[in-house]
Formats: C-alpha cells, sequence, structure tokens
C-alpha cells in the first residue's frame, strides 16, 4: 500500500503553477478530490451510482421534471440519465406520469424513499467537501462560494463546443 504524503511534492505543485489551462485543472482535481470518493461510498452504501444520485438530487429540488431537463441541469449524457431513470422507477425511488402538454415526454417525481435516500447520501458529498475545503477560513469559503456560483452560472450559458 502507498504511503499518503501529508503536503504535496515538488512536482505536484509545478504541474499546478505550469500546465497550459491552470485554473481547469485545478477545478477538476477539486471536483475528483471531492466526487470521486463520496460517489465511491455512495455506491458502496446505498447500491447507486453517480447517475443515479444526481437524478434524484435534481428531483430533490422540483416537483416534476422531464429526463431531458435533468440532463441539461447536470450536464449528464441523456443515456445516462434515461438508464437512471429506469432503475430508479423500477426500484421506487421516483415516478413517472405522462406529460400532458407532450406525449413524447414523461414527467418525473421523486418518491419519499427516493428523498430520504437522497438526503442520506448528499451527507456524504457535504463531508467529502467539507474536509477537501477545511484549508479555507469561513470568508475564503464565502468567496470561494461566491465565485464559484459566478462561474457556474457564467457556465450554464456558453454552447457546448
Amino acid at each position: 500500500m502507498q504511503e499518503k504524503r501529508s503536503k504535496p511534492d515538488e512536482d505536484f505543485i509545478s504541474l499546478f503553477e505550469t500546465i497550459g489551462f491552470p485554473e481547469a485543472y485545478r477545478i477538476t482535481y477539486l471536483a475528483g478530490s471531492i466526487a470521486g470518493p463520496a460517489y465511491d461510498a455512495i455506491k458502496r452504501d446505498f447500491g447507486i451510482i453517480r447517475a443515479e444520485f444526481v437524478l434524484l438530487a435534481c428531483l430533490s429540488h422540483f416537483d416534476e421534471m422531464k429526463a431531458q431537463d435533468i440532463a441539461d441541469i447536470s450536464r449528464r449524457p441523456r443515456n445516462t440519465v434515461s438508464r437512471a431513470v429506469h432503475r430508479m422507477v423500477a426500484e421506487g425511488y421516483i415516478e413517472r406520469s405522462p406529460d400532458a402538454a407532450d406525449g413524447r415526454q414523461a414527467l418525473l417525481m421523486i418518491t419519499p424513499a427516493g428523498r430520504a435516500l437522497q438526503d442520506e447520501a448528499a451527507q456524504y458529498l457535504k463531508t467529502r467537501q467539507d474536509k477537501v475545503l477545511a484549508a479555507l477560513s469561513a470568508d475564503d469559503r464565502k468567496a470561494f462560494s461566491d465565485l464559484l456560483l459566478k462561474l457556474a452560472i457564467n457556465a450554464s450559458k456558453l454552447d457546448d463546443v
């Protein structure tokens, strides 16, 4: 088993400082540091994968949504969302009903069991997030959160490449 480092070595720091896209790399690294271990633990303890958790998270904030809306909001591929929908319906975590305005679409709603699962699993992400962001003071964390929101809003307006 490899020994964990207590601080980054010079090669690690050098990569963060010299890579041609430093902010993108740092954001990706931080997101992976939070999401990877949290989603692994969620899969282990609850038996759901990332796409299924993201589906439940989206539905926990809206009364009903279409799968396409979830794909757009989460930036997850439509086929990934579709597979998650089928499994979460089969497990009883979400319900599907016809969309009266568009017969080709279905409206999705989270069930009480789905909400309970999402609430419990979300704590894994929050705990991991808090560990990664522990290096920040309360003021720094607020400023960081505000900047992330500003960037996320801007990114939501961009056309995909």
